[in-house]
């Protein structure tokens, strides 16, 4: 690789239990983090962020309670300016590092193809599926961007800014990324939720192998500018999390304030909010129609859509992969 990116890159065409081959990867790193070809192209940019030391970042694993998250640390670290958070959309708010990895060049000209006849939605056109590097520069401080890379992919120097990291239940993760997968057009998914779970346990979904992604961050979590997150603690005791949050950014407020905030991101709330509802994907032709992007935000859901086979991989693969670590789910204690 180039001397500014210090990670090797390999292609692979991978299979699906059936022995249909399937788009091809990358595995980046010597994790072999999974992703699409285009990632190639704009893994150095991300790698060499001059970051600031007012950034913000808030990543993830996929589906782990991230637009939740991202939602309540903009709030807090922007006087809960309620009215200003209506008014520009998530997407806008933050800056999704590698986003423009999943539009090659012929998903982009259909994209712009299908928006030509709206000026405005071929510009949100442009503004999703291109690289943010150019924009990341001109924005003024503090900047808040969005990821689900590993903390090794991301600039070495991410942690001289704030870094909060969500980790959910991988079982309600998978599922929950699979639902979202299967809302978008140009998604790629074959099969039912079963084919998306053995496909994620064989580390052949983006951002995989889950495990590798979060604890990369679970080891870091003493470090006094990473905050670490379970999102069934955030189920289980929002107020506590939001102060956890407010503490992290040497914030102040009150008990109203508070509850209030709570009350802003309780799920019904956060549901009907158009603000973080992604609804730009719908108006772009990227989310059907009768899709949401947020969907049921339970903890457990995996049991109703788990057989027992899936139920006996889940809890061997969970064991084989925190046997060597002191992470513990909160779902799983």
């Amino acid at each position: 690789m180039a001397n500014d990116y210090p990670f090797e890159m390999k292609r692979e065409v991978p299979e699906n239990s059936k022995g249909e081959k399937l788009q091809p990867i990358v595995r980046v790193g010597p994790k072999g983090y999974a992703f699409p070809e285009n990632f190639k192209n704009i893994a150095s940019d991300i790698y060499n962020i001059e970051v600031r030391s007012s950034d913000v970042f808030v990543f993830s694993f996929p589906r782990s309670g991230t637009t939740w998250t991202q939602e309540l640390v903009w709030l807090v670290l922007n006087d809960l300016d309620y009215e200003a958070a209506a008014k520009t959309p998530l997407t806008e708010r933050y800056l999704f590092l590698e986003f423009s990895m999943i539009f090659d060049e012929g998903l982009k000209e259909k994209l712009y193809e299908a928006n030509k006849h709206d000026e405005d939605l071929l510009k949100d056109a442009k503004f999703v599926s291109d690289p943010v590097f150019d924009l990341i520069k001109k924005q003024d401080s503090p900047r808040f961007f969005k990821s689900h890379l590993p903390l090794s992919l991301l600039p070495p120097s991410a942690l001289k800014a704030k870094m909060v990291h969500v980790a959910r239940d991988p079982r309600d993760a998978m599922l929950s990324f699979y639902h979202l997968m299967n809302s978008m057009t140009l998604s790629n998914l074959r099969g039912d939720f079963k084919d998306f779970w053995e496909a994620a346990i064989k580390d052949l979904h983006s951002w995989t192998p889950y495990f590798e992604n979060v604890k990369e961050s679970w080891e870091m979590r003493d470090h006094p500018n990473l905050l670490f997150l379970f999102y069934e603690d955030m189920r289980k005791d929002l107020p506590s999390a939001v102060r956890r949050v407010c503490d992290f950014f040497g914030k102040k407020y009150n008990n109203e304030q508070i509850a209030r905030l709570c009350d802003h991101l309780s799920f019904e709330s956060f549901k009907n909010n158009p603000s973080v509802n992604y609804d730009l994907m719908k108006e772009l032709g990227l989310m059907k129609s009768d899709k949401e992007f947020v969907r049921k935000g339970k903890s457990g859901g995996w049991r109703e859509n788990f057989d027992e086979e899936m139920t006996a991989q889940a809890e061997k693969w969970i064991a084989d992969n925190l046997k060597d670590t002191d992470m513990k789910f909160p779902s799983m204690q």
